[in-house]
């Protein structure tokens, strides 16, 4: 497995695995054992890198991960996340966000319990808090590094400006934010700023929360507990215009005896040795077919010719509702 270098120590597989879907997010919770089994595969398979977060069930992901990954712990970096008020119920979903630096400190140590880890490798602030200056959020994270319980800080949707902030107080090693041939909105401000700073990028969502597998159809309908349901980027009229962006894939995916996944994974592998993507799944044939497109090996007129296609395809819908939308590039 090849690696990359987040920051200007952290190292992981140049292919992570994004375990939220697992428990949230896309449809009901999987089988756990079935999780817990092909999250070992995946560490057979050379992934090092894996991303939670106390928000997916809430705190059940987490506890999967932590239980899955406890046998091999010393051969993987495990990234979670603070940031969000959670419901009183216990319910999907949050209450608001929260990066008061006491609240910080607590949601590091539960996550500690349900990871079943003395450290946490990377902790992410999972989207800004306007009543709280970046700089003490950077501070809290600082004195959890002093502690021994956390190794590694990063941010998660901040902007430029913010990630500079809190970089002067506690450097970031990693930034977490959503890229892909159909998002590409961290092109113009945040990879400059990032390559400036020496900061890795750690993409999410890197098909399209599917979508550019070629597996969503038109007609394709999600559940009310598929967070798909409630993107505009999922509408209908959206599925139906931006399959001409699929379709491209497919073409190109076809002459390069490859899948359009692998092509939209290494074009992203291609553009920064620096990033690393996430891409979720929860079948161990997807996982392999991810972790191919590792070696595809575009060359630089592959990706001219993938750019200059894509540049002809508008991509219709917003990547969430506005009320979402709001809590990203502050």
């Amino acid at each position: 497995m090849k690696t990359r270098q987040l920051g200007n120590q952290l190292q992981v597989s140049a292919l992570g695995l994004g375990c939220m879907g697992m428990s949230f997010g896309y449809g009901p919770p999987k089988d756990r054992q079935q999780m817990i089994e092909l999250l070992r595969q995946a560490v057979e398979l050379g992934v090092t890198f894996f991303d939670t977060a106390e928000v997916y069930g809430p705190f059940t992901n987490e506890q999967l991960v932590g239980e899955a990954l406890a046998p091999v712990r010393e051969q993987v970096v495990i990234a979670t996340k603070f940031g969000f008020k959670m419901k009183d119920d216990g319910s999907p979903g949050w209450a608001g966000v929260d990066s008061r630096p006491e609240h910080i400190k607590e949601v590091a140590e539960a996550s500690l319990q349900r990871l079943q880890v003395d450290c946490l490798d990377l902790f992410y602030q999972h989207r800004v808090d306007p009543d709280v200056p970046i700089e003490e959020v950077a501070g809290a994270v600082k004195e959890l590094i002093d502690a021994g319980k956390v190794k590694y800080f990063g941010l998660s949707e901040a902007g430029p400006e913010t990630v500079r902030r809190a970089h002067a107080v506690q450097p970031v090693t990693a930034y977490q934010g959503e890229y892909s041939l159909w998002y590409r909105g961290p092109e113009a401000e945040l990879l400059p700023t990032l390559e400036e700073l020496g900061i890795g990028f750690v993409a999410y969502s890197p098909l399209g929360r599917g979508f550019l597998t070629g597996k969503i159809e038109q007609s394709t309908t999600f559940d009310s507990n598929d967070m798909r349901s409630r993107l505009p980027r999922f509408s209908p009229a959206a599925l139906e215009a931006n399959q001409a962006l699929v379709a491209l894939l497919g073409e190109l995916a076809a002459q390069r005896n490859a899948t359009p996944a692998q092509i939209a994974l290494g074009w992203l592998l291609a553009q920064k040795p620096w990033i690393v993507p996430i891409p979720g799944t929860t079948k161990l044939t997807r996982l392999q077919e991810n972790l191919a497109a590792i070696n595809l090996g575009l060359s630089a007129d592959d990706l001219r010719e993938i750019d200059a296609a894509a540049a002809k395809v508008p991509v219709l819908g917003d990547r969430y509702p506005e009320e979402l939308e709001r809590m990203t590039g502050r």
